[in-house]
């Protein structure tokens, strides 16, 4: 996701104050894994389909009222999570941002930035995007639902919109924002054992957390992280239901 409109090649690349790879790792929750039915794509579907009481990371939980927040100084943004079938089970596509960008060069993300005044809301921002980056148009995507809105670090509100990839669908992603498009699988990103969370202090003695995934040569963290981190919770809290006896898979 874009965190910033393009911005001129003059201006100074911003980095994290700090290295997100060697911050130290703390304690957090141990949680129980998914069972394997709870990631496939009907289930996904189902559990979007169905009210049910579920609660946000705990870690972020003033991070994830996004939705609640409209003062000025945050700026509205979208995300697109797509999930696409593979023989192995679900996979997730991510891009990483080309090296010259202004903001999070080379960072690990989702399809998205900006919602521009001409997107018709935060789903239409995430779809316009997603062809924009990557070369998916909304033909290829069956939308499944929305997420709780997330406040960056850098005073966005993130809308994660989840959907999944038709069949005969190709990338071709936009080079100059996109250096890279590749997937992981759910099944490594949605297991609460590969999720660390990191302390960091960064200027004036401020303490920062943040979640971390890494999967083969990728890092994955940040505001990123912290969207995989709660579908995680939305998901786990589907399963509860559906062994308390509402089904839902038909």
């Amino acid at each position: 996701m874009s965190d910033h409109p393009k911005a001129p090649t003059e201006n100074r690349i911003v980095r994290p104050a700090f290295d997100p790879k060697i911050q130290p790792i703390v304690s957090t929750q141990v949680l129980m894994p998914l069972l394997p039915e709870s990631l496939e794509l009907e289930f996904i579907r189902q559990a979007f389909k169905l009210p049910f009481d579920w609660q946000v990371e705990p870690m972020f939980t003033r991070s994830f009222q996004a939705d609640t927040h409209h003062h000025e100084a945050l700026r509205r943004a979208a995300v697109f999570v797509p999930l696409v079938q593979r023989p192995s089970g679900l996979h997730v596509v991510f891009t990483r941002r080309a090296a010259h960008l202004y903001d999070h060069a080379g960072q690990i993300c989702f399809p998205g930035g900006r919602i521009e005044p001409s997107d018709q809301d935060e789903v239409a921002a995430a779809l316009r995007e997603t062809r924009e980056e990557i070369g998916i148009g909304p033909e290829f995507i069956q939308l499944i639902g929305t997420q709780p809105g997330y406040i960056t670090s850098t005073q966005f509100t993130m809308k994660p919109v989840i959907g999944s990839l038709k069949p005969g669908f190709t990338v071709t992603p936009d080079i100059s924002e996109v250096a890279e498009v590749f997937e992981v699988p759910l099944s490594v990103l949605l297991d609460p054992g590969q999720h660390r969370l990191h302390h960091a202090q960064v200027a004036h003695g401020e303490d920062r957390y943040y979640f971390s995934i890494s999967w083969q040569s990728y890092f994955i963290w940040g505001a990123t992280a912290a969207l995989i981190r709660n579908f995680y919770h939305f998901l786990a809290a589907a399963q509860n239901v559906s062994h308390k006896g509402q089904t839902l898979v038909p």
